[in-house]
């Protein structure tokens, strides 16, 4: 048989104690170690598991040391970064994506009344995409066409909030009409109507109650003009209440906005609650003959829903492949 050792001993007795049990240990004296299984051993020390000393391991060699539990940072103090890159990302949307404008007159009742407030696309002009015919859009007056309007007088918090697009803009000199010509198109009204396009007669269910197509009067309601290319032929929906391109034919640019000036399409009524709608291009401007978008435009017009595709796909193949099952030989 194999030698066992048994207990403490150092293994060095010689052979005369090869195959003999080995004498009990006497008593141990107070105060030293019991055996190897009590604390501690010379060749793996232990502590007491309330010492709060971490174990040296086998041969003295002390154990990797675990890594300190990082200290969670104080919601106060994590709250201005939060602040800040909301701030930030709302800027980004009011600069690139949407921002708000509220509606302060009359000019386009009752699709928009006073204090709606309309939510912007400034997207879509970024990727090369024009005014159309039937949108409604915001943009910079091209001519003092504001001149003699009162002006807002926001107070410093509204300032701010509207810089950064979390309120509408106020004290910009902006405006919001109906287009209704592009570049290459005729535009006519002849006595109260209808308002025709390149020789069209337009339906316009939009157009305020009460109110006729086209305004009879010798201060430019009665119109034929050729929209030049790079400029739209803007009107209020009601007709008869609306300082808009009819009224401004003796400015620099003839009445014509120039669509450099435009700053996005408004696609919905976001508030007030009870008004939320979006604002769809009317049926009238899809008529034969009417509508000539090139191929081009049409492109151009979906361009940020193709990137919006072509950004989702890669994230849904990337988490396909983390979900596939791993097949094992």
């Amino acid at each position: 048989m194999g030698d066992v050792a048994v207990g403490a001993r150092s293994g060095h007795d010689g052979e005369e104690n090869r195959g003999r049990p080995v004498e009990t240990a006497g008593p141990v004296a107070d105060g030293a170690p019991a055996s190897g299984h009590d604390s501690g051993t010379e060749d793996g020390r232990v502590t007491d598991e309330h010492s709060g000393t971490q174990d040296e391991g086998v041969g003295g060699t002390p154990p990797a040391t675990p890594p300190a539990a990082k200290k969670q940072r104080s919601f106060w103090k994590e709250l201005p970064i939060l602040i800040g890159i909301a701030l930030v990302l709302a800027l980004l949307i009011k600069t690139f994506l949407v921002q708000a404008f509220s509606i302060p007159s009359a000019s386009m009742q009752n699709t928009l009344t006073i204090n709606d407030r309309v939510l912007v696309d400034k997207l879509t002009p970024w990727f090369g995409s024009e005014p159309e015919r039937g949108e409604i859009v915001v943009f910079h007056d091209p001519d003092d066409w504001l001149a003699g309007e009162p002006t807002p007088d926001p107070n410093a918090l509204q300032t701010v909030l509207s810089w950064i697009g979390l309120m509408p803009s106020a004290d910009e000199k902006d405006l919001i009409k109906r287009v209704i010509g592009v570049g290459g198109d005729t535009v006519e009204c002849k006595e109260t109507g209808p308002l025709k396009v390149n020789g069209k007669a337009l339906n316009e269910p939009y157009v305020y109650p009460g109110n006729t197509p086209c305004s009879v009067d010798d201060q430019g309601g009665q119109f034929k003009v050729k929209v030049p290319e790079g400029s739209i032929w803007v009107m209020g929906d009601h007709r008869q209440n609306s300082r808009d391109s009819r009224y401004n034919q003796s400015d620099s640019h003839g009445g014509m906005v120039p669509v450099k000036e435009v700053v996005g399409r408004a696609i919905v009524i976001a508030w007030p609650m009870n008004r939320w709608d979006t604002l769809p291009v009317p049926d009238t401007f899809d008529q034969d003959g009417l509508q000539a978008q090139s191929s081009a435009a049409a492109a151009l017009s979906v361009a940020p829903q193709g990137l919006a595709l072509a950004g989702v796909v890669p994230v849904v193949w990337w988490r396909r492949r983390r979900m596939a099952p791993v097949e094992t030989h």
